[in-house]
């Protein structure tokens, strides 16, 4: 018995056995990727409070289409009440053609304390990579959609009605690694309609520790050109995240 038992150990520790799995094996990669991120955040604006916030990215990216699907979630409170409570739901398909890509979009927020307690944008278009490099990507997107915005309830309007009203959607999407292990990211939005006007920069900067752990510092900043009375036309949220990512 302890014979059997040697002989199957030097058969374990052979080069042949090794062989099957190389020390530098590497899974192959996949085409889902996700993040999952969580933090401190301030924000400034419409509400003023700190508190933390949480963020889950999910990809889909193949050869002829791309899935695209962002929730995120805010919340803050005081020792007295709560003084800051927002979701928001971003998805987006790609279809990939030759030079560039058609692509729908959804765009929902839920934000109790915000100057519109419900804004849902759908918009559809062409977008294409106007650069493409080993370390720096830009993407161009326009396109027609629809906007449905809550404003919240004042004095003067106690039951606000919604104002709904056609745009023209234009973004842009920078992407550049500024190191081996930093990069940068910012977006650019803005909603063109007859009745309201928004503007949106989202950046982020993004210093990996280790492995899939990053450091994650990110600006959410708004600007909404028409707000019921008492609202600021800007709004801003600045956090300060530990994230994963799922490969």
């Amino acid at each position: 018995m302890l014979k059997t038992v040697f002989i199957v150990f030097g058969l374990l520790c052979s080069p042949a056995a090794f062989a099957l799995v190389p020390p530098d094996y590497q899974e192959p990669p996949s085409d889902l990727t996700a993040e999952i991120e969580a933090g401190f955040q301030l924000n400034t604006g419409n509400t003023e409070s700190s508190s933390f916030n949480g963020r889950t990215k999910l990809v889909y990216d193949t050869t002829q289409t791309r899935q695209e699907g962002t929730v995120k979630a805010y919340f803050a409170a005081d020792n007295e009440k709560t003084t800051a409570e927002k979701y928001d739901l971003q998805l987006q398909s790609n279809y990939k053609i030759s030079g560039g890509y058609f692509f729908g979009r959804g765009d929902f927020t839920w934000d109790q304390f915000g100057s519109y307690t419900r804004i849902s944008t759908v918009s559809g278009g062409y977008g294409f990579d106007a650069v493409s490099t080993s370390k720096t990507n830009l993407s161009l997107e326009i396109g027609p959609g629809y906007r449905y915005n809550l404003p919240i309830a004042t004095d003067d309007a106690p039951i606000p009605e919604a104002n709904k009203d056609l745009i023209l959607r234009t973004a842009a999407k920078f992407e550049m690694k500024l190191q081996e292990y930093t990069s940068l990211n910012a977006d650019l939005t803005a909603e063109t309609g007859e009745d309201n006007n928004t503007l949106t920069l989202d950046m982020s900067y993004k210093n990996t520790l280790f492995q899939d752990w990053a450091f994650k510092i990110g600006v959410n900043v708004k600007y909404t050109e028409v707000v019921p009375e008492g609202s600021k036309q800007t709004d801003t949220i600045t956090t300060f995240n530990l994230l994963y990512t799922f490969q």
